[in-house]
């Protein structure tokens, strides 16, 4: 079983980018889901995060209201952050995350699947 994040980029600033996070051996859509982000010399920080189908509640981090929202393709079975009016400090590689236990919801006690991260560069 794995999570694949996707769609990251270079981007100028200003400009949108839409990460997609899906899954192989499992479905994303009965999980919960959080995308942290990590800069060069930095910690991992949280940016969102979305409960199951069950739930369906969004959480975005303070300091990311208003540019990014997070939301779910049934139809996909995918997982998106739409990041908007990125700001160089923007850059770092964005991870998607599960609980992988059916029915959560956010914020997950704990995190028991990572996918592999998809690098987001905002620079003119």
């Amino acid at each position: 079983v794995q999570l694949q994040a996707s769609g990251g980029g270079l981007v100028q600033p200003g400009g949108s980018l839409r990460l997609s996070c899906a899954a192989s051996g499992f479905t994303v859509d009965y999980y919960a889901i959080a995308w942290f982000r990590q800069a060069p010399g930095k910690e991992r920080e949280g940016v969102s995060c979305i409960s199951s189908s069950d739930d369906g509640s969004t959480y975005i981090s303070a300091p990311f209201k208003g540019r990014f929202t997070i939301s779910r393709d049934y139809d996909k079975h995918a997982v998106y952050l739409q990041m908007n009016n990125l700001e160089p400090d923007d850059t770092a590689v964005y991870y998607c995350v599960t609980d992988r236990s059916p029915g959560s919801s956010c914020p997950m006690a704990y995190f028991a699947l990572w996918g592999q991260g998809t690098q987001v560069t905002v620079s003119s």
